[in-house]
């Protein structure tokens, strides 16, 4: 086939969830198949990064800006039944590439909602790969007072806004049985949707071993509102239970460009990275990776990957949610402060209990969570578009 790719990521040095599984499916695409991709990236990447790209895909353009800037409200923002955010974001500069190259491909591939927004009115087969509303039903259920109902009326009309959109598609992903559930709830036509899941890079199988060290880890990026929200509510109550560990340290690792720490509650004995060139490095040394998430969609990678580098995970029931995993086979859910200082300090007395658990999740994300497989499981459906593309709604 030939595929065009549009990307909200620029997927070169993939330190989010996010560019992780963008990188992940185009490089595994592109073997098989002609791909000319299409990203964005706020600022002109490096060229051994680009150079990596290159020698993936047949052809590539990259569109210097963000799919998130919000640009001034106008009265088509305010009054579009398109959410705001959207509208305020659009990228004229984008939408002229695709529409160039469209002409040239077999299949459109939108990697993300702002990604699928420039392909929705294409005349040609085309998949949106990865929807979510699950963050912003659950930002609702947590709001309170007067943003509880601003909430639930950004939910309402998002919901509206997303069945519309996926009408327009011949096949919708998403990656996690849970989240195309939500959907079909909200109206989606079931045959619409499919389920991809994460996955994880076969070499991190092959990691190798490291000594552990007395730190639990947050791979997460603070710049996303779901992990600020997930570290400060640990910070708030459950850190000052832990830190009574002595030597224990907190280690929060991914992107706080632009965020005020000092919001977060007073943080004795946590450390915040920034970027690391080699977050596994850190992952694999840990006690644990700790998951405290509150609100948010689809799945978790840096469940995946602290599973497949053979860290044990503790997790609230929202932080592993979509992936089949067994509470104690698996990993360790915690709800309350309470069961995280239980499930860590067991962690780091027994030896045992840690062993036990990296080595039955490792072996379960080995049989269950490739990035082959999923790779595969998205090449049928764009071959399916491609071949048998259903009726486009109006």
């Amino acid at each position: 086939m030939k595929l065009l790719i549009v990307s909200t990521w620029c997927p070169v040095l993939p330190d989010n969830g996010a560019r992780l599984r963008a990188y992940h499916l185009i490089r595994t695409l592109a073997q098989r198949h002609d791909v000319t991709l299409v990203s964005f990236a706020d600022r002109e990447p490096p060229k051994a990064a680009l150079d990596v790209l290159r020698a993936l895909v047949t052809r590539m353009e990259i569109v210097i800006g963000s799919p998130f800037a919000q640009r001034s409200l106008t009265r088509r923002g305010l009054f579009s039944t398109t959410p705001r955010s959207l509208v305020q974001a659009h990228h004229a500069g984008m939408q002229q590439t695709v529409n160039r190259l469209a002409p040239h491909c077999d299949v459109a591939l939108g990697l993300a909602l702002p990604a699928a927004m420039y392909l929705r009115h294409l005349n040609m087969p085309k998949v949106f790969e990865e929807a979510e509303v699950s963050v912003l039903r659950d930002q609702a259920r947590h709001a309170s007072g007067l943003a509880r109902t601003r909430r639930w009326l950004m939910w309402r009309k998002s919901a509206r806004f997303m069945r519309q959109l996926i009408s327009q598609f011949e096949r919708t992903t998403v990656v996690s049985p849970q989240e195309r559930s939500l959907l079909i709830d909200i109206g989606v036509e079931p045959s619409r949707l499919a389920v991809v899941h994460n996955g994880v890079d076969d070499d991190d199988f092959l990691y190798p071993p490291r000594p552990r060290v007395p730190r639990i880890i947050y791979p997460g990026s603070l710049t996303y509102s779901a992990n600020f929200d997930a570290v400060h509510e640990f910070l708030r109550t459950t850190w000052p239970l832990l830190r009574q560990r002595p030597g224990l340290e907190f280690m929060v690792t991914g992107s706080i460009d632009g965020v005020d720490l000092s919001r977060l509650p007073p943080c004795d004995g946590v450390r915040f990275t920034g970027r690391v060139d080699d977050v596994k490095a850190l992952i694999a040394e840990s006690t644990a990776v700790v998951v405290p998430l509150r609100v948010g969609g689809g799945t978790r990678l840096k469940v995946l990957e602290a599973m497949a580098l053979g860290t044990p995970v503790v997790s609230t029931s929202k932080g592993a949610e979509g992936l089949a995993l067994v509470n104690g086979e698996h990993l360790l859910i915690a709800e309350s402060p309470a069961s995280w200082t239980g499930h860590v300090f067991a962690l780091l007395d027994e030896a045992g209990l840690s062993e036990r658990l990296a080595g039955a999740a490792r072996a379960f994300v080995a049989r269950h969570y490739r990035w082959t497989d999923s790779a595969a499981a998205l090449e049928s459906l764009l071959e399916h578009a491609r071949s048998a593309p259903v009726k486009r709604a109006s």
